[in-house]
């Protein structure tokens, strides 16, 4: 069995993987990267060397410098944010980033892939990326390994999974117990295992259910009842962690909203022109 965080090798050869793109894929969305990015930073801080450079050269060095930062760091950042983990080069070979545990990006995970990457990508031509990528379980660069990230296939990908149900008679149970941060990854293989459980060797079925129930238990607290199937179990803390995040983000949607319309309220006794 393989580290269970990353993948699960059962008995018949059948590996539950989170769908991690191969390091060849990675080195062909990297230089698509590096030409989308690379080539106009080159030629705006070639423009800005010719037309400032005679005149004051600490000037001009210290706009080249923020040029770089801006089209090599940020500009990749945002659009890796606001594409939910997309790029230039990820869009041409159908890959997506997201968190270790299947999540989307934030501008944080952005943010740092895009700072360790103009080292890895463009201080070394993507060989530091490449050899890095080689000697990691899931195709990481340095920049993924400190953001938390991988990159995960896109296309050919089967359809989305069925939701996970909650099993009636730990319904009680889940929703008085105390769940810890799962560890990166441990969540998104359990969801893999619930959705291909079917497809197992019974023997194997009932060896990794126990694996992953065991390693579920250490972030859940009270223990379920006495004689819980372990997969009972693992859906039960998986519908309940789900339907916890859902009311926090509900939660902030409604305080955001509520928010912005005190923001658009007047001042008390100036009329509204509008109305």
């Amino acid at each position: 069995m393989t580290d269970i965080d990353d993948e699960i090798l059962t008995g018949e050869g059948v590996v539950l993987s989170t769908g991690a793109a191969s390091v060849t894929m990675r080195m062909m969305s990297g230089f698509v990267d590096l030409l989308a990015y690379g080539v106009p930073a080159l030629l705006a801080i070639a423009a800005i060397e010719r037309a400032v450079a005679p005149l004051n050269a600490a000037l001009a060095r210290a706009i080249m410098i923020m040029i770089a930062v801006v089209m090599l760091v940020l500009v990749p950042a945002l659009v890796e944010t606001l594409t939910r983990g997309r790029s230039p080069g990820r869009y041409a070979v159908g890959l997506r980033v997201v968190r270790d545990d299947g999540g989307p990006v934030s501008f944080r995970h952005a943010f740092t892939r895009s700072l360790v990457g103009l080292v890895e990508m463009f201080g070394t031509l993507g060989m530091l990326a490449m050899t890095v990528s080689v000697l990691s379980a899931r195709a990481k660069r340095l920049g993924d390994m400190l953001a938390g990230t991988y990159a995960m296939r896109m296309r050919g990908a089967k359809r989305a999974l069925p939701p996970v149900e909650m099993p009636p008679h730990l319904a009680i149970w889940a929703s008085t117990t105390d769940i810890r941060r799962l560890p990166d990854g441990l969540a998104l293989t359990c969801r893999m295992f619930l959705a291909r459980a079917h497809d197992l060797h019974l023997g194997s079925r009932a060896r990794l259910a126990a694996t992953l129930s065991e390693r579920l238990a250490e972030y859940v607290a009270p223990a379920p009842p006495a004689g819980t199937h372990p997969e009972h179990m693992i859906a039960a803390v998986l519908a309940e962690r789900r339907s916890r995040e859902t009311a926090i983000e509900a939660r902030r949607s409604a305080r955001a909203a509520g928010e912005s319309a005190r923001a658009a309220k007047l001042p008390y006794g100036l009329p509204d022109s509008v109305n």
